[in-house]
């Protein structure tokens, strides 16, 4: 601190001048508060003259609702004062004569007089410039704070160029250093080469200058350091300049205790739908065995007595007659009690439900990559604001994750370099008709073969029996609905299916 004496007149007329000649707004306030001196800068610019300015409590100089919080953090500073330079992020906004508010940054210098302790502000108006910069420094903060929360990575990928702007924990996650420079060729060479074809489909759609330019894949990547493998999830954005694409921005973050979680949840979810089948069998064999039982053992002691009759030699016919009668009878009844049974097993209230049809493609989606067929890139065509259908969710859900999974086991077997399927669901509007369809690009469908197809016990494939298809038709059509497969498309495999209206 500088400590003055008042009776030293030349050192206090020259401070006078060069308070007067300051480039800044400058106001010197007592320890009240109180303004007791000002520039011509400063008077210009509160918009009063300096016989206005003095004595006015400084709080008076801003908006009404930072004065009271003022008056506070004033008293707590003078009780500890010490110099404050500008740029410290304390901006505070002012109010002039004619009610604009200014936001300014402000120093701080304490000066103690014989008569108390003054302090010497200096206020310099922060241009729109200033506050883009800090508004953008707080920006970069804030997203830096929430890489961190998220453990995100972020690259920058220069087409032009052919480089891969990548921050610290991107650069972790490929086992590059940071001054590396890494091409395309680098950030393919990390992704497992079985999950190649995932990227390049996505990759390829989203420079594709008709679509919307996003980028979005699931894949895994093995670590060239250390060996490790590990899943990730890129988002990103495609830039386009003269309908040319220029660079994509996005996101890395690490997914693999997702994806591991997701695999036991997998092999939890198969070992209970096998329990769960043995026990339907095992309930359905007693039941089938309980029904049939007593026919069975009627008919049984009727060829008995028919069969010991006829080795007598001297059996009387209408003995026999009659045993065989009833063995007819007893046969007839156990095919009578069969029918009424898988009747009753079939039997159920079907319950239904308004459904909005996307959601449901979104959720069958869900369990199909949670079931281990995620290598394929999806192509969603789904048309907004679709009318409501009434159908059994399971049913729907059910059909739409049989025909995912056909088309990604034939595009497996056949070896497809790109593997994708797109689902498409709109309205046929004449017809009361909600249609959703799911083309793959696998090798399609034999043209000897397509009428079999939906035939019970028929199936291509080397496990399974063939019922998918034929349950799934009957799903639909159970709701109301058809299904059926496009024979005229030469590559790949559509397969459509028709759902009501609600009303």
């Amino acid at each position: 601190m500088i400590k003055h004496t008042v009776t030293d007149s030349f050192t206090y007329l020259s401070s006078q001048t060069l308070f007067h000649a300051m480039p800044e707004a400058m106001l010197l306030i007592d320890d009240a508060g109180h303004v007791m001196l000002s520039n011509p800068v400063a008077q210009n610019l509160f918009g009063y003259v300096e016989n206005e300015l003095r004595g006015m409590k400084v709080e008076q100089l801003m908006p009404s609702r930072y004065r009271e919080h003022h008056q506070h953090y004033r008293e707590v500073y003078f009780s500890k004062p010490r110099k404050r330079a500008m740029g410290n992020g304390r901006d505070l906004v002012i109010l002039n004569r004619s009610g604009q508010e200014l936001k300014v940054d402000i120093a701080l210098s304490p000066i103690v007089m014989e008569k108390g302790l003054y302090v010497l502000v200096t206020l310099t108006v922060i241009d729109r410039r200033r506050q883009a910069e800090k508004a953008l420094l707080a920006s970069e903060e804030r997203l830096w704070l929430a890489k961190q929360a998220a453990a995100l990575g972020v690259l920058d990928f220069d087409f032009k160029h052919n480089m891969v702007h990548c921050d610290e924990r991107m650069h972790e996650l490929w086992g590059s250093s940071p001054d590396e420079i890494m091409t395309h060729e680098k950030f393919l060479a990390a992704i497992h080469p079985s999950d190649r074809a995932i990227h390049q489909a996505a990759f390829n759609s989203a420079i594709n200058s008709a679509g919307n330019g996003e980028y979005h894949a699931e894949f895994r990547i093995i670590n060239p350091v250390d060996g490790t493998e590990r899943w990730v999830v890129i988002a990103g954005q495609v830039h386009f300049e003269s309908a040319r694409a220029s660079r994509l921005v996005g996101t890395v973050r690490d997914i693999t205790k997702r994806k591991t979680l997701e695999k036991e949840l997998q092999i939890h979810r198969a070992e209970t739908e096998i329990l769960f089948k043995q026990q339907i069998a095992i309930h359905t064999a007693s039941a089938i065995a309980h029904e049939l039982n007593q026919p069975l053992t009627a008919i049984s002691a009727y060829s008995e007595v028919a069969l010991c009759a006829m080795e007598s030699g001297t059996f009387n016919t209408n003995e026999v007659k009659h045993a065989l009668e009833n063995c007819v009878k007893q046969t007839q009844r156990a095919g009578h009690r069969l029918h009424e049974l898988v009747t009753f097993l079939q039997k159920g209230e079907m319950v239904t439900e308004e459904l909005n049809l996307n959601a449901v493609v979104m959720d069958a989606l869900k369990i199909v990559h949670s079931d281990g067929y995620s290598d394929f890139h999806q192509i969603l065509q789904l048309e907004p604001n679709l009318p409501v259908v009434l159908a059994n969710r399971l049913h729907i859900q059910k059909t739409l994750v049989n025909l995912l999974r056909n088309a990604v086991e034939s595009m497996r077997a056949a070896n497809i370099s790109l593997p994708a399927i797109t689902i498409a669901v709109k309205t046929l509007k004449e017809k009361n008709l909600v249609i959703v369809s799911v083309l793959d690009t696998g090798p399609g469908i034999d043209q000897e073969i397509v009428s079999y197809i939906f035939d019970s016990f028929f199936t291509t494939k080397q496990t399974g029996i063939g019922m998918g298809l034929s349950i799934s038709r009957a799903l639909i059509e159970a709701n109301g609905g058809q299904l059926w497969v496009d024979q005229d498309v030469s590559n790949g495999t559509t397969f459509h299916f028709t759902l009501p209206f609600a009303s």
